[in-house]
């Protein structure tokens, strides 16, 4: 398994290549202190999986999609700071398929690594309590899953997607529209069946996905009705 290591702190990068040279199945191809350095790496070497502080000095999030549109097979392991779920989920919309926290053990970033090698996708507990303290599920973060059908909605159901994705209770949707909460919540029925999604992370996956809320401005509700 080649591996770029793709973060501007030299200690990080050591502390990543110290933790995986006894592995005799990893080679690391290069390691990256910015985002242009990252795009010469993997254009010239090639890569299985990219180890990535996205949010570290010299990079952005954006380098992702423009490596993963040419290179479909690569898979990214983000290891950064704390982040809020948003920024969590912006992150794996974009392409990150496993998430571990900087602080955590050698041991567990290098079982990461192994596992995101093998294409599956592994969170650090503290990575999976941000995101189900924002009742989200790791599953339904799976843009797949929209199927590219044209979906016919209401611009009342449009409407009610965007207070949803912005975090709104199905009380608080009521009040803004002046309709009462049963009709939002037939309303919220009905939107789920026409996306095939099975809660509200899937609606604000679609809302996020189709531009109809920017992923650096959507919040999550912390107590859904419904």
């Amino acid at each position: 398994m080649n591996i770029v290591i793709a973060d501007s702190n030299e200690l990080v990068r050591l502390g990543i290549r110290t933790a995986m040279k006894n592995d005799a199945n990893v080679e690391i191809v290069g390691e990256a202190c910015s985002s242009e350095e990252l795009l010469e790496i993997i254009a010239n070497f090639g890569a299985d999986v990219i180890v990535i502080d996205y949010t570290a000095d010299g990079f952005e999030i954006d380098v992702l999609p423009k490596i993963l549109t040419v290179y479909k097979d690569l898979k990214v392991l983000a290891i950064t700071p704390e982040q809020s779920a948003s920024t969590l989920v912006n992150a794996l919309k974009l392409g990150v398929m496993s998430y571990v926290k900087k602080d955590c053990s050698l041991a567990e970033i290098v079982d990461a690594v192994k596992e995101t090698g093998k294409g599956n996708k592994f969170f650090c507990g503290q990575i999976l309590e941000t995101i189900q303290e924002a009742k989200l599920d790791v599953d339904d973060i799976d843009l797949d899953a929209f199927s590219c059908e044209p979906i016919i909605l209401s611009k009342r159901e449009l409407e009610i997607i965007v207070l949803i994705a912005e975090g709104n209770t199905n009380g608080a949707i009521a009040e803004q529209l002046f309709l009462s909460n049963h009709t939002i919540n037939t309303h919220r029925k009905n939107i789920m069946s026409k996306l095939g999604v099975r809660n509200t992370a899937g609606i604000v996956m679609y809302a996020v996905k189709t531009n109809l809320i920017s992923p650096n401005k959507f919040l999550f509700a912390r107590d859904v009705e419904g």
